[in-house]
């Protein structure tokens, strides 16, 4: 359904130390700046876009909104989550568990404030 997720950052260098970070966690690669200095990240067909806003205001994250992303296993979730509150990330919600599908889940902030969750596939 998605061709890429967009988000803003204010600071796209102190992203990108947050995002290679987390995405090496899940056996991904470094993100690439593209002509017109954004932010990209393709990983299994996805593609995790990151911007300073074009309208010139600041970037804000959105409210009630999450990113989800897949990891193969709880232990990626953990990988993930580690390198995530080391690179600035902040962690928030429950402490990484499993859930009662089986799903492994972790949540973060990154450092612009926008939510994301790692997540293995159920088990049940």
């Amino acid at each position: 359904m998605f061709t890429h997720v967009m988000i803003g950052s204010n600071d796209l260098e102190r992203a990108r130390d947050f995002y290679d970070a987390t995405f090496a966690a899940l056996g991904g690669k470094p993100g690439e700046m593209d002509a017109r200095g954004r932010l990209i990240y393709v990983h299994e067909g996805g593609r995790l876009m990151i911007t300073k806003p074009i309208d010139g205001n600041p970037a804000t994250a959105a409210n009630g909104g999450t990113i989800g992303i897949a990891a193969a296993s709880p232990e990626h979730v953990l990988a993930w989550y580690k390198a995530g509150t080391t690179h600035g990330g902040t962690a928030i919600e429950s402490p990484p568990s499993e859930r009662p599908n089986g799903a492994f889940v972790a949540y973060l902030r990154d450092p612009d404030g926008n939510k994301l969750t790692a997540r293995s596939q159920p088990t049940k």
